[in-house]
């Protein structure tokens, strides 16, 4: 077997799920989209919708300062949005779970509070449990599933020159709420005797800790006749979602940084631990937001409509144009996403 050229750190997490692609994944006659999406679409009548997620404790999130119900319900959140980017409706999750030697019975049934309250919020079934021993911790995996009309459907390869980029609710507050996190786990392992300094950050503490899934903009953007023409989940930074779905769909793009929509909750929390929040809108993690483009006459018909949770942050853009950020002080800078690479989807 030929040995590849590459390290895993040089292609990245984008690169390495192409050269998996590309070198393992057969195509499939009832798969229409899969690994270029952020769900697996599978032909039916309607099309059926699957998502996954993965969360590995000391990678994904740190048990010092995140509650247990807070995990479950987060879990949950993440993986539904998946299914939400696709314009689909979420039904039912599955969760396999990693119990580490720490993890106590009153432990588990807290995470599973959590996962249950966040079925109910969003009107999903919990349809399967599989428990297993961990060695590395506790280990979180879970599995949506859903269904979407082919009309529909919403693909990140969608999009087209002259479209209209819509965000929807803020961005960066999750990053702020975790480097607030931080800093208070590291003055407790300093031993002194400080009182947690988190009053007045309940918002960003929250959109860390218990976010919420987007689930009804997909009903809104129905009631209004707006049908996206593509749609990505906002996971890893506003920044990567707009260069895969601008690969996906051979476009640039041009976002406007005083577009960008960012809480002054955010502001504020940035403000305090001295972070640009430019760089937590565009390249934060775990906002779960959705964001769509729709073609421009139909966004000129519906404008005055539009809710008042979706902003308008730009528009697509020829590919030759590239994707490109447009600053305050109206200068353009190249959009990137740490890791990006020539290889990277």
């Amino acid at each position: 077997m030929e040995k590849s050229k590459k390290t895993l750190a040089q292609l990245g997490t984008y690169g390495l799920m192409d050269h998996i692609k590309n070198k393992y994944i057969s195509s499939c006659s009832n798969i229409l989209a899969g690994l270029d999406e952020d769900a697996v679409i599978e032909d039916g009548d309607p099309l059926k919708v699957s998502s996954n997620t993965l969360l590995l404790e000391g990678i994904h999130f740190d048990l010092i300062y995140t509650p247990l119900q807070h995990l479950g319900y987060k879990a949950v959140t993440a993986t539904i949005t998946d299914i939400l980017a696709m314009n689909a409706t979420p039904l039912n999750i599955s969760i396999s779970l990693g119990i580490g030697n720490k993890t106590t019975l009153e432990m588990t049934e807290e995470l599973m509070a959590g996962i249950s309250m966040a079925c109910k919020d969003y009107n999903i079934e919990l349809a399967g449990f599989t428990p297993s021993s961990s060695l590395t911790g506790l280990t979180l995996s879970l599995t949506a599933n859903g269904k979407v009309s082919d009309n529909d459907i919403a693909l990140r390869s969608g999009a087209s020159t002259t479209d209209i980029i819509c965000i929807t609710g803020n961005l960066g507050a999750s990053l702020m709420g975790l480097h607030l996190l931080e800093r208070e786990k590291r003055v407790l392992k300093s031993k002194q005797e400080l009182k947690p300094e988190l009053e007045g950050h309940e918002y960003v503490l929250k959109r860390q800790l218990k976010p919420e899934a987007r689930l009804g903009i997909n009903s809104i953007l129905k009631e209004i006749n707006i049908n996206p023409s593509s749609m990505i989940a906002i996971k890893e930074g506003v920044a990567a979602a707009l260069l895969l779905l601008c690969k996906a769909s051979g476009t640039g793009c041009r976002i406007y940084e005083n577009k960008l929509p960012i809480d002054q909750n955010t502001l504020k929390a940035a403000k305090e631990l001295k972070f640009n929040p430019l760089i937590a809108a565009l390249n934060g993690g775990e906002d779960y937001e959705l964001l769509f483009t729709i073609p421009l006459e139909e966004y000129e018909k519906n404008k005055d409509i539009i809710p008042d949770e979706i902003t308008v942050a730009g528009f697509i853009a020829d590919k030759d144009k590239g994707c490109r950020l447009i600053t305050s002080s109206d200068q353009e800078t190249d959009l990137t996403s740490p890791g990006w690479g020539q290889n990277n989807r």
